[in-house]
Order: C-alpha cells, then structure tokens, then sequence
C-alpha cells in the first residue's frame, strides 16, 4: 500500500499548476491532514471553529462533507457556533476550561477540533489548546499548523483547494486507498 506523504504528493500534482503552492508546504499539510483524517476514521467528531472572516467556509464544509454524492460513511462534524452560541464572548481560561468541560462531557474526549483562520484571533485559543487539532492558521506559525497568508489576494481559492485535497484524503483513507501513516 502506498503511503500517505507519496499518495498526497500525487494528489497535489495530479491537480495541475494551481495546486503547486500547495507542494511548497506539503509536509506540514501532509502531517495535518493525516492526523485528522486518521480522527474522523476512528470515530471523532470534527469540531470545526473558523474565525468570523472564515464563517462562509464552515458553512460550505458542514454542506459539503457529508453530501449523499459522495457516496462514504458520514463524517460527524459541528460548528463550535452552533454548540455554544455565546463562545465569542468567552474571557480567560476558566471560561475555556468550561468549555472544554462540555465538550468533554459531550463526546467523551472522541472529538477534536478544527480551527481555520488567524492565528491571533481569540477564537484559536481552544484549538491551539490541544494537540490533536488541525489547524490551518493565517498569519502565525504554530507547531504542526498548515500556514497561510490572510493578505493573500486569492487565499479563498487557496482554502478551496486545501478542502478539495482534504476530501480527496478522506475518501482515499476511508476506502482503504491508502493508510493514513505518515
């Protein structure tokens, strides 16, 4: 079986041109999208936080993933907003701790979360929090982060791209195409 960095290599350069930037960080993406779709194949719900720029690209990827055209198992996924409205007015870490009480309560530690946008908008600080998140971060590099710029001028074509590669893994993972060992 081949593995999971020659299979994404492949993937990004089967998508021609428009993907090569993709290739420049592809050990970063790899180790990111490896660590979450191995998650979702053992059962984690994705809890997906984007920061309120990012807010249409939640909404496409909650309606996207789990389209019946896709023919593959649901993917559990929920939008931290819709979990806990009220989450932007949280201050300090007693509040995150709550926070991460509820979820903990909730899923029984089968989650992680999913964080897309910049790296110092307080909405990152629960994601960065745990080290099982994928987190795709404009502006700031941060441990095993997939790095963008907010300035970028076609960064919403870019985070198209990202997701298009995402679910290319996840159906290559989930139909036993390839391991998701990096």
């Amino acid at each position: 079986m081949q593995t999971f960095t020659q299979w994404m290599l492949e993937a990004i350069r089967s998508e021609g041109a428009m993907c090569n930037w993709v290739e420049e960080s592809r050990f970063e993406w790899t180790a990111s999208t490896a660590q979450a779709v191995s998650q979702i194949v053992e059962g984690k719900t994705v809890v997906l936080i984007t920061d309120r720029k990012r807010q249409w690209f939640a909404d496409y990827i909650s309606s996207s993933i789990n389209q019946l055209s896709k023919e593959r198992p649901m993917v559990p996924i929920i939008s931290l907003d819709r979990i806990y409205p009220e989450f932007d007015e949280m201050t300090g870490g007693e509040s995150m701790d709550m926070l991460l009480d509820l979820m903990e309560l909730s899923f029984s530690g089968k989650y992680f979360f999913w964080y897309i946008g910049k790296g110092n908008d307080p909405r990152s600080d629960i994601a960065k929090r745990s080290s099982n998140s994928c987190l795709w971060l404009f502006d700031e590099a941060f441990g095993h982060a997939m790095q963008l710029r907010s300035y970028d001028p076609i960064l919403d074509i870019k985070l198209m791209q990202l997701y298009r590669l995402f679910d290319m893994a996840l159906n290559a993972v989930l139909f036993a195409e390839v391991s998701a060992d990096v």
